[in-house]
């Protein structure tokens, strides 16, 4: 029974090794993996956010001198588990580039400009329901040097926490119509093309706001057979 599982998980979650994708040559694993026991403490907590997150850090479009460049857009959605019941009061962090491409880190390159009205980051807690709600930028596509004229896609990177520490998924969404999208190979090391799917938010008119912003809408799901992709 646990084979057939394993079998039905296949290509469901990206290849620890994808040579299109340079640096997994460096970082997958060269062992079998070797699984240690959960803690109590790991299991149980910690619990992250509730206590810090602050009521406009869901908008990332606010709080500077001014209005960041770029299309206005809402992303928002649910968190599941891996039975379709919401994961309430948990924890929910993005991160992105502005609308030029570049992130506002030292590390990301002047290959276009920063914008002084945009941060990137974002945090939200998501309510009984297990919903949640960004209002953001429309991020832009950047170089990334993996290869000749490598171009990522327009994204966003989430960070979940789940009920515990061990729950925590990170992963990344994209958006729907991108030419780009083919040629990713972070995006096409989920082999799964249903999986891979998952990833990609869709256009959610409910969401939008008349002569504001698009609404996106990105479902989560941290378990099981239809669990999010993860971001390795």
């Amino acid at each position: 029974m646990i084979e057939v599982y394993r079998r039905s998980m296949q290509g469901t979650q990206p290849e620890y090794r994808f040579p299109p994708y340079g640096s997994t040559a460096k970082r997958a694993p060269t062992k079998l993996l070797v699984m240690l026991p959960h803690t109590l403490s790991e299991t149980t907590g910690p619990v992250f956010g509730h206590d810090s997150v602050k009521a406009r850090e869901f908008d990332l479009t606010a709080g500077h001198a001014d209005l960041p460049l770029g299309k206005r857009i809402v992303v928002s959605g649910r968190v599941l588990d891996d039975g379709g019941k919401p994961v309430r009061h948990t924890l929910v962090e993005i991160w992105q580039a502005n609308s030029a491409g570049r992130y506002r880190h030292p590390n990301d390159g002047p290959h276009s400009p920063l914008d002084p009205n945009f941060t990137g980051c974002g945090r939200a807690m998501t309510d009984a329901e297990g919903r949640y709600r960004f209002v953001t930028i429309e991020p832009g596509a950047y170089p990334w040097r993996n290869h000749y004229n490598a171009w990522r896609p327009k994204h966003i990177h989430f960070s979940l926490w789940g009920e515990a520490f061990t729950q925590r998924l990170v992963t990344q969404m994209y958006f729907p119509g991108d030419p780009l999208l083919p040629f990713d190979p972070i995006f096409n090391c989920v082999t799964d093309t249903k999986a891979r799917d998952r990833l990609v938010s869709s256009l959610d008119w409910e969401a939008t706001i008349p002569e504001s912003a698009i609404g996106y809408r990105f479902d989560i799901v941290l378990r099981g057979r239809h669990a999010t992709p993860v971001e390795r």
